[in-house]
């Protein structure tokens, strides 16, 4: 696991992006952060307009004009909900999540990665989801990794389910918790 640059900087968050390709597992270990932390969830997926489904279960990309609506739908319902919100979201761009980060304070993106065998694996596996695995290449082909920072993190799924979701628990945790400063508790 990156720790996404953390050295020893804390920076506060209310809102959780788990990002990446379709089939690295945003959904689950999302939802399960949310269970742990007792915390909400956003399915990105479920907010899709039926043009946008239609159109990737026809094994189209999606363009960004398709997805700016799409974004901000995702924000407006991940601000409805009590923090902290644990969001599934691909978030493929930086520009998307500079949009995201616009409408979201306090947020934190979370990126699944791994190899692309074990995707596409996973992927054929999965049933009844409307993103085809011959989509992949394009989501890998515009996925631009974030840069490591305070508010970016990076897991690798290569490991057991319950190792990944108790690291992203682990990272969500220092987001969650105030610093401390010189051994005492901080408060605002």
């Amino acid at each position: 696991m990156s720790d996404g640059g953390q050295t020893g900087q804390n920076v506060p968050a209310l809102f959780f992006v788990f990002m990446g390709v379709s089939g690295v597992g945003k959904s689950t270990i999302a939802k399960a952060v949310a269970d742990a932390l007792g915390g909400a969830f956003v399915e990105a997926d479920d907010l899709h307009p039926s043009g946008n489904v239609e159109r990737m279960r026809a094994g189209l990309p999606l363009s960004d004009e398709d997805r700016w609506p799409w974004l901000s739908k995702v924000c407006d319902t991940a601000m409805l909900r009590t923090p902290p919100v644990m969001v599934s979201c691909s978030a493929l761009k930086q520009s998307y999540r500079n949009f995201i980060a616009s409408l979201l304070p306090g947020v934190v993106f979370i990126h699944l990665t791994g190899p692309n065998d074990l995707i596409r694996e996973r992927m054929a596996s999965r049933k009844g989801h409307f993103m085809p695995v011959s989509l992949l290449d394009s989501q890998l082909s515009i996925l631009e990794a974030p840069d490591e920072s305070p508010t970016s993190h990076c897991l690798d799924i290569t490991k057991p389910q319950m190792e990944t979701v108790a690291e992203a628990i682990s990272i969500c945790r220092q987001h969650l918790e105030p610093p401390e400063v010189s051994g005492e508790a901080f408060t605002p």
